[in-house]
């Protein structure tokens, strides 16, 4: 009886362990509102968890690709946050609706003005995208998160297919096929955001632990767990009794 006790605790904190033991998966990533079309506009979540416990993020900047420049970059005003937008000459110029554009957004930078991401919690800031390119299955998104203990995570490394994923990957934006209207979800961008006031709490929420897709993968893991908790709880418990027959 008391081996059954022992074995039962070990399987609980085994199978506890891996329910549990989810959140390491966290990273920042970046998730279309309806889809994002080659050639056309899309609006775009960056999420952003805060993965410290003992710390809150209190700036994050995000560099656009410079391979794939993209004329169009509107943050929408987030409260709690200020936004300051970079924009970059081009080496070679766009053409777009017509105009020849010179200048391309490289980065957007949000900085708290209060709390900022307190831990426990992740933050999304959305952004109206345009035009997206036609020759690229996806758009790479780096992402630099600084902590008010001023700790700084790069979000910088490029996953690459059939390899385990890097500790910190980039946020990786998928584009789908181009629409017969070239402009995707969304038609026209977004009005330019006003800037945010410097007052006030943050619009954070409250944490998931990491973006969905990992999110299912976790409770993958948890039942997983569950599962072959169970049947090496039941297989001791008749070696157990066969022990005690003999």
């Amino acid at each position: 009886m008391r081996t059954f006790a022992r074995l039962g605790v070990v399987t609980v904190t085994a199978i506890a362990g891996l329910t549990f033991g989810s959140p390491a998966f966290a990273h920042v990533s970046v998730q279309p509102e309806g889809t994002a079309a080659k050639g056309g506009y899309a609006t775009v979540n960056l999420k952003v968890p805060n993965e410290r416990p003992n710390a809150s993020t209190v700036e994050v900047e995000l560099s656009l690709p410079t391979d794939h420049p993209l004329a169009s970059v509107m943050p929408e005003a987030v409260p709690g946050w200020t936004i300051e937008v970079t924009t970059t000459k081009l080496a070679k110029p766009l053409t777009l609706h017509g105009k020849t554009i010179t200048e391309a957004v490289s980065k957007v930078n949000w900085t708290a003005t209060g709390k900022g991401i307190r831990p426990g919690y992740f933050q999304k800031f959305p952004l109206s995208l345009g035009q997206l390119p036609e020759d690229t299955d996806e758009l790479l998104l780096r992402a630099v998160q600084t902590y008010d203990n001023e700790e700084v995570v790069r979000w910088i490394e490029p996953p690459v297919e059939g390899e385990e994923e890097p500790e910190h990957p980039a946020a990786v934006l998928k584009l789908s096929a181009a629409a017969d209207d070239h402009h995707g979800a969304s038609a026209t961008p977004a009005e330019p955001a006003a800037k945010p006031s410097a007052g006030g709490d943050p619009g954070d929420e409250k944490a998931q632990g990491h973006d969905d897709v990992d999110g299912g993968t976790d409770r993958w893991l948890g039942v997983a767990g569950i599962v072959l908790g169970a049947a090496g709880l039941g297989t001791a418990l008749v070696t157990s009794r066969r022990r005690g027959d003999a």
